[in-house]
């Protein structure tokens, strides 16, 4: 705790002590305030510095434990092993370190076991980049895992909390993605919560079933045609179900902290009376709205939407982007073959919408390239034109 540093003061009467740190700093500091029981990583760049954060916590004590294993797929193995006997888990991870993890987090989904982890997003080899893009999380979309992507490290420290809270409410394991290095590196203030204030949002986890001796149950046991159909429709249905939760856990965090992020599944800029929206994921989108600020001030009529849960992906927002002239959607990943995959789940949102926007795609910022205010008025200026538009911003 650094000295001199001001206590923000919240209706509750609690005081959050606001700290100049890095952000990785920030969210181990926030995972250690959610009392884990187990955490396994093995460090890969960008992830890095939260996994050291934690292994110096637990040697100084301030973790329960910390398991250094031998790979990323060894990591989550540990984690469905420590959730499935009822404990709270967490781990971190990037690019091709997840894409190891890949068959374990179709199992973790399929146990039903709530573990939760940051991904600190980064490119997928080759050519080897260790700098930021959404390729890694993205390509898990479909895994069974719910997954928000911050804006911030306040949100990032802001979302583990939320995170536990979703994923053990929904028996679901639960992402929460950040830019590497643009937010993982980054220092910068934050109101890091204490463990009193978190206890209050995020009680002591209660699993309804558990590996037991004395109660011998069997977990992602074998299951013929007639059965494995029905656990996959079983998790589709409660992925979907989770929205409310991640609404509710948003809307309780905002209560005790004062910060809530949208309506916890998007968040709306500036969009009421906008004629063009920019839709976005992560960390671009604050340089979206920095560049839908100067443009309004020249009389043009833009917002910004930003994504914040990707899946599950809230379709509903189409509602919101019917109205609009022109609808642009930036992704920070590719779908090689097909359309950029948030372009694809706009795009389905609108399917049913009677006014139908003109919606272009926009992709960029990968391997690290940046993506600044000039590209995002760039994208504003393309959209505006009244013309469909698919390109790399360069």
């Amino acid at each position: 705790m650094l000295a001199g540093m001001p206590k923000k003061m919240h209706k509750d009467g609690e005081g959050i002590m606001k700290k100049t740190i890095e952000g990785s700093i920030g969210i181990a500091q926030a995972v250690r305030d959610c009392e884990p029981d187990v955490i396994a990583c093995y460090p890969i760049t960008p992830s890095t510095h939260i996994a050291e954060e934690l292994d110096r916590m637990y040697t100084d004590g301030e973790v329960k434990s910390f398991i250094a294993v031998e790979s990323e797929f060894s990591a989550i193995s540990a984690l469905v092993g420590g959730s499935a006997a009822g404990g709270r888990t967490f781990s971190t991870t990037s690019s091709q370190g997840l894409a190891l993890m890949h068959e374990v987090l179709f199992t973790a989904a399929g146990m039903r076991l709530p573990i939760v982890m940051c991904v600190a997003n980064r490119a997928l080899s080759a050519p080897l980049n260790i700098w930021c893009d959404q390729q890694d999380s993205v390509s898990e979309r479909d895994a069974g895992w719910l997954q928000l992507y911050c804006e911030s490290n306040q949100e990032a420290v802001d979302a583990i909390p939320q995170a536990y809270k979703v994923a053990e409410k929904s028996m679901l394991p639960a992402m929460v993605c950040v830019d590497g290095f643009y937010l993982t590196h980054a220092v910068e203030q934050m109101d890091v919560p204490d463990k009193k204030q978190i206890a209050k949002f995020l009680p002591p986890y209660r699993p309804p079933f558990r590996l037991d001796p004395k109660k011998p149950l069997s977990f992602g046991e074998y299951a013929a045609p007639e059965h494995y159909q029905s656990f996959r429709e079983d998790i589709s249905k409660d992925i979907d179900k989770a929205k409310e939760e991640i609404r509710r856990a948003n809307d309780g965090w905002g209560k005790i902290t004062g910060r809530r992020y949208g309506n916890g599944l998007w968040e709306e800029y500036r969009c009421n009376d906008a004629d063009y929206v920019l839709v976005a994921m992560g960390s671009f989108a604050g340089n979206a709205k920095v560049a839908a600020d100067e443009m309004r001030k020249d009389g043009k009529k833009v917002g910004v939407l930003r994504i914040r849960s990707f899946r599950p992906f809230p379709y509903e927002l189409g509602d919101v982007l019917a109205g609009n002239k022109g609808v642009g959607v930036f992704d920070r990943a590719l779908s090689l073959g097909g359309v950029a995959p948030l372009f694809a789940d706009v795009s389905a949102s609108l399917y049913d919408s009677g006014e139908k926007p003109i919606l272009s795609s926009f992709v960029g910022g990968l391997g690290g390239r940046d993506v600044t205010v000039f590209h995002a008025k760039n994208m504003f200026g393309k959209i505006m034109k009244g013309k469909k538009v698919s390109m790399f911003i360069e």
